[in-house]
């Protein structure tokens, strides 16, 4: 019996988009994405709205008019990636293929997307909060400064947003590691409830804001994507030069909007595919993120090195 290729895309795509949600250190912001509208192609319109504030009534000439202004914004999806793999039919015979399919795409997703998938969210968030001029720089992590530092940023936020509106912080692991492990803030860490997607998860919080903590290579502010082919083959990503280091990413949990759309997840067996006698997987993942400008106050994001 032929093996059903497309059904086995279909599983893989569904299960790994899920994994994309749950897995990513930013897969909340993906939950944004319902405020926009997008259907594919490369362009996104999120609208800005601008209305006027409050008058005086006038009893003879009752209430003074008011105006509401409605722009969508476009942007533009730039982060177009994927990736090809080849599995020789001699070592996978269709008794074992979906194991083993499954295990390579779940280790590549595990170890290449996800981490380039966050490293760029971060570095774009830091970005755009430094265009916006919601940064801070030059503090270096410390057991006696990091939590009148943290819990400052996050007063920074609150005082522009109110202190109702939910927050995320994102925390590399070696500074979270400071700030859990000093015993006079120890009472101040509590753990909450968390929702990436449709998974519910428990995480530590400080002042009921929940803290995320991930690798430290990805909380930097700029990388290189490489592109996968000449001398660029290997593809993948990595900082550049140039590149600052992320303290702490504090932000409305409603602020970035991050849309990641796999366009196509493939699969041909060796009778479809005309190259080779061998199972052939395609992966694509098409994603970017953006702030609207209504919710830069929700932003903010400290800096080890100066300016």
């Amino acid at each position: 019996m032929a093996l059903n290729t497309i059904e086995l895309a279909s599983v893989f795509q569904t299960e790994l988009d899920r994994k994309m949600v749950s897995d990513s250190g930013t897969g909340w912001m993906e939950v944004n994405s319902k405020l926009i509208q997008y259907n594919g192609g490369n362009e996104v319109k999120i609208a800005d709205i601008v209305m006027d504030g409050l008058g005086d009534y006038d009893r003879e000439k009752g209430f003074p008019k008011g105006g509401v202004s409605l722009k969508f914004s476009t942007h533009i999806m730039t982060q177009d990636r994927g990736r090809t793999f080849s599995l020789d039919a001699m070592d996978v015979n269709e008794s074992n293929f979906v194991m083993t399919a499954g295990q390579v795409l779940k280790i590549f997703q595990q170890t290449k997307v996800i981490p380039e998938v966050d490293s760029y969210r971060y570095s774009k968030v830091a970005q755009l909060a430094a265009e916006n001029g919601r940064v801070s720089y030059g503090y270096n992590p410390a057991a006696g400064t990091i939590f009148e530092a943290l819990t400052t940023d996050i007063a920074k936020v609150q005082d522009k947003i109110g202190a109702d509106i939910p927050l995320v912080i994102t925390l590399s692991i070696m500074t979270a590691n400071i700030l859990f492990n000093n015993e006079k803030i120890s009472k101040s860490i509590n753990v909450t409830d968390f929702e990436k997607g449709d998974v519910q998860t428990q995480v530590k919080s400080i002042n009921g804001v929940p803290i995320l903590s991930v690798p430290s290579d990805r909380l930097k502010t700029e990388y290189v994507f490489y592109n996968g082919a000449g001398e660029e083959e290997k593809g993948g990503y990595e900082t550049t030069e140039n590149a600052k280091t992320i303290n702490w990413i504090i932000s409305a949990k409603e602020a970035p909007i991050a849309v990641s759309k796999q366009d196509k997840m493939r699969i041909f067996n060796p009778d479809s595919n005309i190259n080779a006698d061998a199972y052939k997987l395609d992966y694509r993942r098409y994603h970017d993120l953006w702030i609207p400008k209504n919710k830069f106050d929700g932003i903010w994001v400290n800096i080890k090195e100066a300016q």
